[in-house]
């Protein structure tokens, strides 16, 4: 008999889980649903699923968010992201925090089952592009320094801060990261603070001399 593996699946937009599961058919056994982070935690800790079909960005945090909280109960699945985004901080992010693979929602149904099965037996997949950015980000020429100031700020305060420095309003922060336009201004007064800026101008100032936008 064929292996098949089982499957939760994070993802805040209830039609993308749908497709995706259509997509899936029978060929994978889903367990769970999940559409935040905190849902995400309690259903795969119910499950244990062999692997976790992970959106990086989720109203209450990020993916790499899920990946730790399990992380810290010990939780042995393993998880693949699925996401829109092909932004390179997501992917570094969330295969740093413990994610096996990174495809993005471009990718065809068969080759998302493929690569369902494969990270499910151990290996790592990546969309062909993205591949890149996970090599440069642990390839030991080019391990990023230890930076105090970004350290200080929270994943999400992090997603924030790109999106400001890329000169996004906070409307539009607000729909990308799918929370409200009053978190954005929380987040944003927290990374103007703890990097001590007086205004936008001077964040991007600092992100583009880091070039991390």
């Amino acid at each position: 008999m064929t292996f098949q593996p089982t499957v939760v699946l994070v993802d805040d937009h209830d039609l993308v889980r749908a497709g995706v599961r259509a997509e899936l058919g029978d060929t994978v056994h889903v367990v769970g649903e999940a559409a935040d982070v905190a849902d995400a935690v309690d259903v795969i800790v119910a499950t244990s699923p062999d692997v976790v079909l992970l959106d990086v960005h989720l109203p209450s945090g990020t993916g790499a968010d899920v990946i730790a909280a399990l992380a810290a109960r010990g939780q042995t699945s393993k998880f693949l992201a699925l996401s829109v985004s092909d932004a390179p901080e997501d992917v570094i992010e969330t295969i740093r925090a413990g994610a096996r693979g990174y495809v993005t929602k471009s990718i065809k149904g068969p080759e998302l089952v493929s690569s369902i099965l494969r990270v499910a037996d151990g290996d790592a997949v990546f969309s062909p592009r993205l591949a890149g950015f996970v090599i440069d980000a642990f390839s030991a020429s080019v391990v990023e320094p230890v930076d105090p100031e970004l350290d200080q700020l929270s994943p999400r305060e992090k997603e924030v801060m790109r999106l400001l420095a890329r000169g996004y309003a906070y409307k539009e922060i607000a729909r990308r990261l799918t929370i409200s336009v009053k978190t954005v201004e929380t987040h944003a007064s927290a990374v103007l603070r703890k990097l001590q800026f007086s205004s936008r101008n001077e964040l991007q100032n600092w992100a583009a001399r880091r070039r991390i936008v």
